[in-house]
C-alpha cells in the first residue's frame, strides 16, 4: 500500500522535530530526536520516527477495521507498542556499549582498560535489567529521548561501582559523552520489520492473544509493508537554513508556531513558544495568521539551553529539573540574566547549603519572568493563550507561567498539548499541503488554459 502525506520538519537548536500529515489534514505520525551538531542526521533521524510513528497509526487503524481485534485493541496496542520500544532500546544499549567500549581502548591506558571493561560489562547488565521495567504497557517513558534515559542509568549505576573515586567517575562519564553522540546520530527506521516482528511474536505468545495470533501478524505485517509518498515537505527552526530543500520549502518559525497552535486550539489569539535556542511572544488572527510578534534578542538565557546547561551543572537531565523544582517550598529569587553567571550563582547558593530544588524554583520563575517581558511588548496575553515549544513539558515552567499570567492579566484560558513541542512541525507541514494544494492548482489552471487556447487554434 502507498500512502501520500505530507512533511513538516522543525530543526530545533536542541531538538528536531517531524510531522506527517494525511491528506485530510490528520496527523499520522510525530517524530523527534536530539538536535545536537549535526543538522543533517538529526533531520533525517527525526523524519524517521516521525514514519515509524506513522506505522504505528496505521497498525491502529488496521486494528480498528477488525471486529474482534477492535474489542481487544485497548490491551494489544500497549503490549505491541512497549515490546517495540524495549526491541528498539536494546539495540542502542547494545551499540551504546561498544562504543564505550572503542572509547576506552583509543584511550590506550592499560590500567584505566583493566578496570573500565569489566565495569562496563557490570554497567550494561544492570541497564538490560532495568530496561524490563521500562517498557511495560502504559507506562509512560522517562523521556523522550535515549540519551536522558541512557545516561541517568548510567551515571547511577557508575556511581555504585567507583566506590567514591571521583577520577574515575569523570573518566568514565567522558567515555559515555563520547559514546552517545555517535549512537543518537544512527538511524533505526530500517529496522522497523525486525522490531515489530519480535513485538508481535512476543505479544502472541501472551495467553490472552494466543487465539488471535494469525490476525495480529497480518495487522502488523501491514503496518510494516505501507510505503509512503510525501507529497511536498516545509521545512522551518531555528537550524532551517541547513535543511537540504530550497528555499521556496522553508517557512519562519514565527509562521509555523502560529499556524501550528491555531491548528491544534482553533480560538488561539496569543502563543509563547519557549525553545531551544530563543523564545517567541506571537500574537494571531482567527486564521492563525500573524499579526504580531517579538523574540529574545540577545542569548539563550530564559530558553531550553538555559535548562540544559543548569542540568548538566547539577548532573541531572533536563526532564528531572521540573519536578524536583515543584518539590520546594521556599523558591529563591536569582539575580543573574546570563545563562552563564546563572551557573555560577548556582553553585554559589548550593555551596551556601540552599536546597537544590528551591533553586530551580527560583530559577524557572527567572525564566518565566522574561517570557512575560516578551509577551508584554507583543502586545500582552488574549483570550486563548497557548503555550508551545519544550519548556511545555516542563511543570515548574508551567506552574511559574500560569501563577504570573493570573498575577499580571487575570483569568486566561492557558492551553498546552501533551505535543507541544512539535507545533512548528505542524505549522509546517499545514504550510506543505498548502503550497502542494497551491501548486496543483496553478498546474490545472495552466491545463485549462493551454486547452482553451488550442480550441481557439482550431477555430
Amino acid at each position: 500500500m502507498k500512502l501520500d502525506c505530507f512533511v513538516g520538519i522543525d530543526l530545533g537548536s536542541t531538538t528536531t522535530k517531524s510531522i506527517y500529515l494525511d491528506e485530510n489534514e490528520n496527523i499520522i505520525g510525530r517524530g523527534i530526536t536530539n538536535s545536537r551538531s549535526n543538522y543533517d542526521i538529526a533531520c533525517q533521524v527525526a523524519k524517521e520516527e516521525a514514519e515509524i510513528s506513522s506505522r504505528f497509526t496505521l497498525l491502529e487503524r488496521k486494528l480498528e477495521a477488525d471486529a474482534t481485534l477492535a474489542a481487544i485493541k485497548g490491551t494489544l496496542l500497549p503490549w505491541l507498542t512497549s515490546k517495540y520500544r524495549h526491541a528498539n532500546h536494546l539495540t542502542q544499549l547494545n551499540a551504546l556499549k561498544l562504543e564505550c567500549a572503542n572509547e576506552v581502548a583509543k584511550r590506550d591506558d592499560n590500567e584505566f582498560s583493566a578496570v573500565a571493561v569489566p565495569m562496563l560489562d557490570d554497567v550494561f547488565k544492570i541497564l538490560e535489567a532495568e530496561s524490563q521495567d521500562l517498557f511495560r504497557p502504559n507506562v509512560g517513558a522517562r523521556s523522550d529521548f535515549f540519551r536522558d534515559i541512557a545516561a541517568s542509568g548510567f551515571l547511577q549505576a557508575v556511581e555504585k561501582l567507583v566506590q567514591n573515586n571521583p577520577k574515575l567517575l569523570d573518566r568514565m562519564i567522558g567515555i559515555f559523552d563520547k559514546a552517545i553522540l555517535v549512537v543518537e546520530g544512527k538511524s533505526y527506521a530500517n529496522a522497523f520489520s525486525q522490531y515489530i516482528k519480535y513485538a508481535t511474536e512476543e505479544t502472541v505468545a501472551l495467553p490472552q492473544f494466543k487465539s488471535f495470533a494469525g490476525q495480529i501478524r497480518e495487522a502488523t505485517n501491514y503496518a510494516a509493508n505501507v510505503t509512503f509518498n510525501a507529497l511536498n515537505t516545509i521545512g522551518t527552526g531555528y537550524g532551517r537554513q541547513r535543511l537540504p530543500f530550497p528555499k521556496e520549502q522553508i517557512r519562519s518559525e514565527i509562521l509555523c508556531h502560529g499556524l501550528g497552535a491555531h491548528y491544534m486550539f482553533p480560538k488561539t489569539t496569543t502563543v509563547l513558544d519557549i525553545g531551544g535556542q530563543d523564545t517567541k511572544a506571537i500574537q494571531i488572527d482567527g486564521r492563525g495568521i500573524v499579526t504580531n510578534f517579538q523574540m529574545n534578542d540577545r542569548c539563550a538565557a530564559g530558553c531550553g539551553r538555559y535548562l540544559g546547561y543548569i542540568a548538566d551543572e547539577m548532573n541531572m537531565g533536563v526532564h528531572e529539573l521540573g519536578p524536583l523544582a515543584q518539590k520546594s517550598t521556599l523558591s529563591v529569587k536569582i539575580n543573574s540574566t546570563c545563562t552563564v553567571f546563572a551557573g555560577t550563582e548556582l553553585r554559589e547558593r548550593l555551596s551556601m547549603g540552599e536546597k537544590r530544588e528551591d533553586i530551580l524554583a527560583g530559577l524557572h520563575r527567572s525564566m518565566i519572568l522574561r517570557a512575560m517581558s516578551l509577551l508584554a511588548r507583543s502586545g500582552g496575553i488574549f483570550d486563548e493563550f497557548t503555550f508551545t515549544g519544550g519548556v511545555a513539558k516542563n511543570p515548574a515552567a508551567v506552574a511559574a507561567l500560569k501563577k504570573l499570567v493570573e498575577e499580571n492579566y487575570g483569568e486566561r484560558v492557558l492551553n498546552i498539548s501533551p505535543d507541544s513541542i512539535f507545533t512548528g512541525a505542524l505549522g509546517a507541514a499545514i504550510f506543505a499541503k498548502r503550497g502542494y494544494l497551491n501548486e496543483m492548482e496553478k498546474i490545472n489552471l495552466e491545463a485549462i488554459s493551454k486547452k482553451e487556447q488550442k480550441q481557439m487554434d482550431a477555430f
